[in-house]
Protein backbone atom coordinates (compact mmCIF):
# COMPACT_ATOMS: atom_id res chain seq x y z
CA UNK A 1 0.00 0.00 0.00
CA UNK A 2 1.58 3.11 -0.89
CA UNK A 3 2.18 6.14 1.68
CA UNK A 4 0.49 9.18 1.76
CA UNK A 5 3.29 12.30 1.50
CA UNK A 6 5.85 12.75 4.26
CA UNK A 7 4.81 16.37 4.07
CA UNK A 8 1.55 15.98 4.68
CA UNK A 9 2.01 13.13 7.23
CA UNK A 10 4.12 15.82 9.09
CA UNK A 11 1.61 18.24 9.08
CA UNK A 12 -0.43 16.37 10.79
CA UNK A 13 1.77 15.47 13.74
CA UNK A 14 2.76 19.28 14.38
CA UNK A 15 -0.77 20.05 14.16
CA UNK A 16 -2.21 17.29 16.38
CA UNK A 17 0.76 18.38 18.66
CA UNK A 18 0.01 21.82 19.22
CA UNK A 19 -3.77 21.90 18.36
CA UNK A 20 -2.66 24.66 15.63
CA UNK A 21 -1.72 25.06 12.21
CA UNK A 22 -0.44 28.42 13.15
CA UNK A 23 1.72 26.77 15.44
CA UNK A 24 2.76 23.91 13.20
CA UNK A 25 3.76 26.17 10.22
CA UNK A 26 6.17 28.19 12.61
CA UNK A 27 8.18 25.09 14.05
CA UNK A 28 8.07 23.67 9.96
CA UNK A 29 9.14 26.70 8.76
CA UNK A 30 5.88 27.15 6.55
CA UNK A 31 2.79 29.45 6.22
CA UNK A 32 -0.22 28.17 8.08
CA UNK A 33 -2.06 27.92 4.32
CA UNK A 34 0.80 25.45 3.62
CA UNK A 35 -0.02 23.69 6.97
CA UNK A 36 -3.85 23.78 5.82
CA UNK A 37 -3.47 23.03 2.65
CA UNK A 38 -1.29 19.56 3.29
CA UNK A 39 -4.20 18.37 5.78
CA UNK A 40 -6.40 18.86 3.66
CA UNK A 41 -4.63 16.84 0.94
CA UNK A 42 -4.41 14.20 3.76
CA UNK A 43 -8.17 13.76 4.50
CA UNK A 44 -9.22 13.35 0.56
CA UNK A 45 -6.66 11.05 0.24
CA UNK A 46 -7.85 8.72 3.31
CA UNK A 47 -11.31 9.95 2.82
CA UNK A 48 -11.77 10.69 6.43
CA UNK A 49 -11.64 14.32 8.62
CA UNK A 50 -8.19 14.40 10.88
CA UNK A 51 -9.54 17.91 12.40
CA UNK A 52 -12.07 19.49 13.50
CA UNK A 53 -12.34 23.45 14.92
CA UNK A 54 -13.17 24.32 18.53
CA UNK A 55 -13.08 28.00 18.70
CA UNK A 56 -8.99 28.92 18.18
CA UNK A 57 -8.05 25.61 17.99
CA UNK A 58 -7.84 22.26 16.17
CA UNK A 59 -8.57 19.69 17.56
CA UNK A 60 -8.06 16.15 16.10
CA UNK A 61 -10.67 13.83 15.87
CA UNK A 62 -10.10 10.21 17.19
CA UNK A 63 -8.41 9.18 13.47
CA UNK A 64 -6.40 11.72 13.23
CA UNK A 65 -4.82 11.69 17.11
CA UNK A 66 -4.19 7.68 16.49
CA UNK A 67 -2.84 8.53 13.08
CA UNK A 68 -0.49 11.39 14.98
CA UNK A 69 0.33 9.28 17.47
CA UNK A 70 1.78 6.88 14.81
CA UNK A 71 3.49 9.11 12.71
CA UNK A 72 5.23 10.43 15.86
CA UNK A 73 6.08 7.09 16.79
CA UNK A 74 7.84 6.86 13.10
CA UNK A 75 9.49 10.17 13.43
CA UNK A 76 10.99 9.23 16.68
CA UNK A 77 12.39 5.96 14.89
CA UNK A 78 13.83 7.90 12.39
CA UNK A 79 15.45 10.49 14.24
CA UNK A 80 17.16 7.63 16.58
CA UNK A 81 18.34 6.17 12.99
CA UNK A 82 19.95 8.84 11.62
CA UNK A 83 21.72 9.97 14.66
CA UNK A 84 22.75 6.38 14.76
CA UNK A 85 24.08 7.11 11.30
CA UNK A 86 25.47 9.95 12.02
CA UNK A 87 27.07 8.84 15.26
CA UNK A 88 28.86 6.01 13.41
CA UNK A 89 30.22 8.30 10.54
CA UNK A 90 31.71 10.09 13.85
CA UNK A 91 34.19 9.38 16.17
CA UNK A 92 38.04 7.52 15.86
CA UNK A 93 38.98 5.61 12.76
CA UNK A 94 40.49 2.92 14.11
CA UNK A 95 43.73 1.22 11.93
CA UNK A 96 45.17 -1.76 12.89
CA UNK A 97 48.80 -2.53 11.68
CA UNK A 98 51.78 -4.82 12.73
CA UNK A 99 54.64 -3.47 15.13
CA UNK A 100 57.37 -3.49 12.63
CA UNK A 101 55.33 -1.54 9.87
CA UNK A 102 54.19 0.95 12.52
CA UNK A 103 57.79 2.11 13.82
CA UNK A 104 59.59 1.92 10.55
CA UNK A 105 57.22 3.17 7.98
CA UNK A 106 53.88 4.60 9.35
CA UNK A 107 55.37 6.76 12.80
CA UNK A 108 57.75 8.38 10.38
CA UNK A 109 54.36 9.72 8.19
CA UNK A 110 51.78 10.74 10.99
CA UNK A 111 52.42 14.43 11.05
CA UNK A 112 52.11 14.51 7.19
CA UNK A 113 49.38 12.28 7.06
CA UNK A 114 47.15 14.04 9.67
CA UNK A 115 48.00 17.51 7.32
CA UNK A 116 47.35 16.32 4.28
CA UNK A 117 43.93 14.29 4.55
CA UNK A 118 42.23 16.38 7.54
CA UNK A 119 41.54 13.06 9.25
CA UNK A 120 40.82 14.61 12.38
CA UNK A 121 40.37 11.25 14.98
CA UNK A 122 43.01 8.19 14.02
CA UNK A 123 43.84 5.50 16.47
CA UNK A 124 46.54 3.11 15.71
CA UNK A 125 46.28 0.35 17.27
CA UNK A 126 49.46 -2.34 17.33
CA UNK A 127 49.29 -5.82 16.71
CA UNK A 128 50.48 -8.60 14.92
CA UNK A 129 47.24 -10.27 14.12
CA UNK A 130 44.74 -10.38 11.60
CA UNK A 131 41.98 -8.16 13.17
CA UNK A 132 38.13 -8.88 12.38
CA UNK A 133 37.16 -5.87 10.67
CA UNK A 134 33.03 -6.77 12.26
CA UNK A 135 33.99 -7.75 15.63
CA UNK A 136 36.87 -6.21 16.38
CA UNK A 137 36.34 -2.34 16.58
CA UNK A 138 38.98 -2.05 13.50
CA UNK A 139 37.69 0.30 10.42
CA UNK A 140 40.92 -0.44 8.60
CA UNK A 141 43.70 -2.61 8.59
CA UNK A 142 47.69 -2.39 6.93
CA UNK A 143 48.06 -6.44 6.45
CA UNK A 144 50.90 -7.82 5.36
CA UNK A 145 50.69 -11.15 3.38
CA UNK A 146 49.87 -11.88 -0.43
CA UNK A 147 45.80 -11.01 -0.19
CA UNK A 148 43.21 -10.69 -0.99
CA UNK A 149 40.69 -11.60 2.02
CA UNK A 150 37.88 -12.72 2.57
CA UNK A 151 34.87 -9.96 3.35
CA UNK A 152 36.81 -6.98 2.77
CA UNK A 153 38.15 -4.69 -0.14
CA UNK A 154 41.99 -4.27 -0.04
CA UNK A 155 44.69 -2.53 -1.99
CA UNK A 156 48.59 -3.42 -2.39
CA UNK A 157 50.23 -0.38 -1.25
CA UNK A 158 54.19 -2.03 -1.13
CA UNK A 159 55.40 -5.15 -3.18
CA UNK A 160 58.28 -7.02 -1.35
CA UNK A 161 61.92 -7.11 -1.72
CA UNK A 162 64.19 -8.55 -0.03
CA UNK A 163 68.12 -7.97 0.81
CA UNK A 164 71.31 -7.89 2.74
CA UNK A 165 71.42 -4.96 5.18
CA UNK A 166 74.56 -4.27 7.84
CA UNK A 167 75.60 -1.18 9.46
CA UNK A 168 78.64 0.89 8.02
CA UNK A 169 80.89 0.08 10.42
CA UNK A 170 79.78 -4.27 10.41
CA UNK A 171 80.83 -3.72 6.73
CA UNK A 172 84.13 -2.53 6.73
CA UNK A 173 84.90 -5.00 9.21
CA UNK A 174 83.70 -7.81 7.26
CA UNK A 175 83.86 -6.96 3.51
CA UNK A 176 80.89 -8.36 1.76
CA UNK A 177 81.60 -8.29 -2.33
CA UNK A 178 79.57 -11.72 -3.11
CA UNK A 179 76.47 -13.20 -2.03
CA UNK A 180 79.45 -16.09 -1.22
CA UNK A 181 80.52 -13.38 1.30
CA UNK A 182 77.35 -14.07 3.60
CA UNK A 183 78.80 -17.45 4.54
CA UNK A 184 81.37 -16.88 6.62
CA UNK A 185 79.84 -13.65 8.54
CA UNK A 186 77.37 -13.63 11.29
CA UNK A 187 73.48 -13.83 9.90
CA UNK A 188 70.57 -12.55 11.65
CA UNK A 189 67.14 -14.95 11.36
CA UNK A 190 64.04 -13.81 11.70
CA UNK A 191 62.01 -16.88 12.46
CA UNK A 192 59.00 -15.96 9.69
CA UNK A 193 62.00 -15.12 6.82
CA UNK A 194 64.80 -17.66 6.50
CA UNK A 195 67.98 -16.70 4.60
CA UNK A 196 67.53 -20.28 1.93
CA UNK A 197 64.92 -18.08 0.58
CA UNK A 198 67.40 -15.28 -0.32
CA UNK A 199 70.27 -17.82 -1.11
CA UNK A 200 68.06 -20.11 -3.26
CA UNK A 201 67.25 -16.78 -5.34
CA UNK A 202 70.42 -15.50 -5.92
CA UNK A 203 71.26 -19.44 -7.20
CA UNK A 204 73.43 -20.25 -4.47
CA UNK A 205 72.00 -23.88 -2.55
CA UNK A 206 70.76 -23.58 0.85
CA UNK A 207 73.63 -23.64 3.23
CA UNK A 208 73.36 -25.15 6.96
CA UNK A 209 73.66 -21.63 8.68
CA UNK A 210 75.57 -22.21 12.41
CA UNK A 211 73.47 -21.13 15.42
CA UNK A 212 73.16 -17.48 15.19
CA UNK A 213 71.03 -14.83 17.21
CA UNK A 214 67.12 -15.00 15.79
CA UNK A 215 64.40 -12.97 16.48
CA UNK A 216 60.39 -12.87 15.71
CA UNK A 217 60.29 -8.92 15.29
CA UNK A 218 61.85 -7.13 12.22
CA UNK A 219 62.27 -3.83 14.21
CA UNK A 220 64.24 -5.35 16.78
CA UNK A 221 66.58 -7.20 14.54
CA UNK A 222 67.10 -3.97 12.09
CA UNK A 223 68.05 -2.29 15.00
CA UNK A 224 70.33 -5.24 16.49
CA UNK A 225 71.82 -5.22 12.82
CA UNK A 226 72.32 -1.65 13.16
CA UNK A 227 74.35 -2.17 15.94
CA UNK A 228 77.05 -4.02 13.96
CA UNK A 229 75.67 -7.40 16.00
CA UNK A 230 75.33 -8.97 11.85
CA UNK A 231 73.55 -9.27 8.55
CA UNK A 232 69.61 -9.15 8.50
CA UNK A 233 67.53 -10.03 5.84
CA UNK A 234 65.54 -6.75 5.28
CA UNK A 235 62.36 -6.70 3.62
CA UNK A 236 62.01 -3.36 1.69
CA UNK A 237 59.41 -1.53 3.16
CA UNK A 238 60.58 -1.46 6.45
CA UNK A 239 64.09 -0.92 6.27
CA UNK A 240 63.51 2.17 3.77
CA UNK A 241 64.29 4.71 6.94
CA UNK A 242 67.45 2.66 8.41
CA UNK A 243 69.23 3.16 5.06
CA UNK A 244 68.44 7.22 4.24
CA UNK A 245 69.76 7.72 7.69
CA UNK A 246 73.12 5.35 7.34
CA UNK A 247 72.13 3.46 10.03
CA UNK A 248 72.15 0.23 7.38
CA UNK A 249 73.48 -0.12 4.01
CA UNK A 250 73.31 -2.84 1.37
CA UNK A 251 76.35 -4.34 1.08
CA UNK A 252 75.45 -6.31 -2.32
CA UNK A 253 73.43 -5.22 -5.07
CA UNK A 254 69.68 -6.26 -6.32
CA UNK A 255 66.85 -7.19 -4.35
CA UNK A 256 64.87 -10.54 -4.50
CA UNK A 257 61.36 -10.27 -5.63
CA UNK A 258 58.07 -12.20 -3.05
CA UNK A 259 54.45 -12.50 -3.65
CA UNK A 260 54.06 -10.71 -0.24
CA UNK A 261 53.43 -7.20 0.40
CA UNK A 262 51.76 -4.23 2.46
CA UNK A 263 48.16 -3.88 1.91
CA UNK A 264 45.39 -1.43 2.74
CA UNK A 265 41.97 -3.22 3.89
CA UNK A 266 38.58 -2.07 4.74
CA UNK A 267 35.10 -3.31 4.58
CA UNK A 268 32.97 -0.94 1.80
CA UNK A 269 30.13 -1.06 3.94
CA UNK A 270 31.88 0.93 6.79
CA UNK A 271 29.70 3.85 7.81
CA UNK A 272 33.18 5.82 7.97
CA UNK A 273 33.53 5.23 4.33
CA UNK A 274 34.29 8.30 2.93
CA UNK A 275 36.93 9.10 5.56
CA UNK A 276 38.49 5.54 5.22
CA UNK A 277 38.82 6.17 1.42
CA UNK A 278 40.34 9.16 1.77
CA UNK A 279 42.87 7.61 3.89
CA UNK A 280 43.27 5.18 1.16
CA UNK A 281 44.32 7.22 -1.14
CA UNK A 282 46.58 8.99 0.99
CA UNK A 283 48.39 5.30 1.45
CA UNK A 284 48.28 4.37 -2.26
CA UNK A 285 49.79 7.76 -3.14
CA UNK A 286 52.35 7.77 -0.62
CA UNK A 287 53.71 4.15 -1.32
CA UNK A 288 54.06 5.04 -4.92
CA UNK A 289 56.29 7.88 -4.03
CA UNK A 290 58.27 5.37 -2.15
Amino acid sequence: MRLPPFTTLTALEAAARHRSYSRAADELFVTHGAVSQQIRKLEDELGVRLFLRQGNRMEPTATGAALAASVTEALATLRHGVEAARNAACGPIVLSTGAAFATRWLVTRLARLSAETGEPDLTVRVEDRVSDLSTDGVYVALRFGVGPWPGVESVRLLSERLFPVCSPGFLARHPVNRPEDLLSVPLLRHTALPWSAWFSAVGLPAPNLPPSLGFDDTSMMLDAAAQGLGVALARSGLSERDIRDGRLVRPLPGAVDVETGHHFVWRADNPKAARILKLRDWFVSETAAD
